[in-house]
């Protein structure tokens, strides 16, 4: 049974209305075809209602379905002979990130994302996805494989954050997370990001200086969560829906400010309800993405690059004398 979003309550009446109906007609001398079709309909055309006019934090609710699919639910299901890789050949493993190569439309790639747990055990095993220093130096150890090996590096982006405590602190996670942005700018490979759940914050970004940035259409990507942004505006973390309002971290905001290249459709409800329509939809927009790129040379990736980053927002510049350091306003 898939558990169902607050805002998905409609649906899920209805649905449990038809099951009902579908059940008494199977033990009783009795015709509801009718009945049964006209709900139907009325459910086919609630769900476009609901599902083509998703707010943001309906969004973000999605994102964190505990049963959206993760890192190692697509890895199977886009890559043959998936080989992980463990280490950071510093301190040790961290199983929040996962990394390793498989094999992708006849070619090695190197494939790294972040990697959530789906119950309560493995959450604790992994942190909640919620990587430490190290598991950003395991990240960068196998990108700067890939570029030795000229391998196309695709990463996964499904994190609440780096994680935020002591020891990630004494171990350096604020230098490991910007090693990682600075190597990633200048790698020589083809770089290919996907937000699949939720983007949180430099946890995100450690993955996510890349040639061409894609979200899920549910996925969200964001400087804080909602209800982070909520405590710090209004003092009051219950305000996170609002918050979600105001910060612009949903796939269409920030296909249109620019932060993101493409955002991939998701099957009705949800990347839950279908992993395995989501994958294929997942892997055409990466075999288009790798064939492009490997059309370009190192230094034009690199240049493209850069110019990818520059360019993102819109931004205003006060008339100031040439050679000063110029103002500028962004708008959100």
């Amino acid at each position: 049974m898939i558990y169902e979003l607050e805002f998905e309550r409609p649906v899920t009446e209805l649905r449990s209305k038809i099951k009902e109906l579908r059940e008494i007609t199977k033990g009783a001398d009795v015709d509801l075809t009718a009945e049964i079709e006209s709900l139907e309909q009325r459910l086919e055309k609630l769900e476009t209602d609901i599902y083509n006019n998703l707010k943001p934090w309906d969004r973000v609710q999605i994102a964190r379905h505990p049963a959206r699919p993760t890192t190692l639910d697509y890895i199977p299901l886009i890559f043959n002979e998936f080989m992980e890789f463990h280490g950071d050949r510093y301190y040790g493993d961290d199983e929040a990130i996962v990394a390793g190569i498989g094999e992708f439309d006849g070619r090695a790639v190197t494939i790294i994302g972040h990697q959530r747990g789906k119950d309560t055990k493995e959450n604790i095993r992994r942190n909640f996805g919620m990587p430490h220093p190290e598991g950003y130096r395991k990240a960068l150890r196998l990108m700067k494989q890939a570029e030795k090996f000229n391998r196309p590096i695709i990463c996964f982006i499904d994190t609440k954050g780096a994680f935020p405590g002591k020891a990630a602190e004494e171990r350096g996670q604020s230098e490991a997370i910007a090693k990682n942005l600075f190597e990633m700018a200048g790698l020589n490979v083809p770089v290919i990001s996907i937000v699949i759940g939720e983007g949180g914050s430099g946890g995100a970004l450690a993955l996510g200086v890349a040639d061409r940035i894609y979200m899920l259409e549910n996925s969200t990507y964001s400087v804080i969560s909602p209800e982070g942004a909520a405590a710090i505006l209004w003092k009051d973390a219950s305000q996170a829906k609002r918050a979600a309002e105001t910060m612009k971290i949903t796939a269409p905001d920030l296909n249109r400010l620019g932060v993101i290249d493409e955002i991939i459709p998701e099957v009705k409800g949800g990347a839950h309800r279908d992993a395995e329509e989501q994958a294929k939809a997942i892997k055409d927009i990466l075999k288009q993405s790798i064939n492009e790129l490997l059309s370009l040379n190192s230094e034009e990736l690199i240049n493209q690059r850069y110019m990818k980053f520059k360019n993102i927002g819109e931004y205003e510049f006060e008339g100031q004398p040439e050679g000063t350091v110029l103002e500028v306003k962004q708008h959100s």
